[in-house]
């Protein structure tokens, strides 16, 4: 009902999974209808570049950012966690490129959120409600979003990886609790035979096992294994929230994808935004409650 912001400040390190290079994170409360921002604090003077779609730099294997000839890159694990967990307001503050990789999932990102605690805000919460189905549809792949009571997704994945094969799941509604459960350790992954190519274009510099689930030509490599034997279609829908954040709003409808990525994913958000007839903003009706204070007293002066 009510915007939610961390209730204190919190912060990770640790080297991207493209760039390889080493950056600490540090996420700040933010005060309501602020929304996520990310901040390069390694630039003077700083520079901020809102989470939203008109920011959207590339989805070259990971949802990057840019203003100017700045960029934030793989933003997608925090943004999901902060999507899953229910947090409208948060400062980013990057010392690097790109986010910390942690594990490859957004587990580590969920962590110091509930480290953090939440911190509800006065103002009331704005949601998108969807009035009419919306379709992207290419020749071997396709997205969708439906109107429904609630927010849920349909994901299948297709590879002719004997590991992955093809892999669905459908999920009708996604609290905070299941997407921390069901969600959020599920970690992003890779090939080995695209692993040379990829080095070669200036990605996957810091991909390890890790933080990436690497498959040879017949298995999984990782020592431990897989979280889920269905593991790769969460890290899907994983991802699919972190991209759907940057539409600015909660999403109320159904989301169904065939075959997705990054790509597909931010087709969905132009799309949803180039056509307000087919939604409309919802924002509850004013309801006496009971105040809930900041556990921080950094959340007085929120930077």
């Amino acid at each position: 009902m009510r915007q939610q912001t961390i209730a204190e400040k919190v912060s990770c390190s640790g080297a991207g999974l493209h760039s390889g290079a080493h950056a600490q994170a540090v996420l700040r409360p933010a005060r309501a209808d602020s929304g996520i921002v990310f901040v390069r604090t390694d630039i003077d003077p700083r520079i901020e570049v809102p989470a939203r779609a008109v920011s959207l730099a590339s989805t070259n294997f990971a949802t990057s950012l840019r203003r100017g000839d700045v960029s934030i890159g793989t933003v997608e694990h925090v943004l999901s966690a902060l999507y899953g967990l229910g947090i409208d307001n948060v400062r980013i503050e990057l010392n690097g490129p790109e986010l910390p990789a942690l594990d490859g999932s957004a587990a580590g990102f969920v962590s110091l959120i509930r480290s953090a605690g939440v911190f509800q805000q006065h103002e009331r919460r704005r949601t998108i409600q969807i009035l009419s189905p919306i379709e992207i549809l290419e020749p071997d792949r396709s997205i969708r979003i439906d109107p429904a009571v609630s927010f849920g997704i349909s994901y299948t994945v297709d590879f002719s990886h004997p590991a992955i094969r093809r892999q669905s799941l459908r999920l009708e509604s996604i609290d905070s609790d299941r997407f921390e459960t069901e969600l959020a350790p599920a970690r992003t992954f890779g090939f080995l035979s695209e692993v040379d190519a990829l080095r070669g274009a200036g990605l996957a510099l810091g991909g390890s096992l890790e933080n990436t689930i690497v498959l040879d030509d017949r298995s999984v490599m990782n020592d431990a294994g897989l979280r889920w034997p269905d593991e790769f279609v969460r890290h899907k829908i994983l991802d699919l929230l972190g991209d759907l954040a940057m539409v600015g709003n909660r999403i109320r409808g159904h989301v169904q994808v065939d075959r997705g990525g990054h790509t597909l994913h931010q087709r969905l958000v132009s799309a949803i935004l180039s056509n307000p007839n087919c939604w409309r903003i919802d924002q509850p009706e004013e309801r006496v409650a009971t105040p809930v204070r900041a556990t921080s007293p950094q959340f007085a002066n929120p930077q």
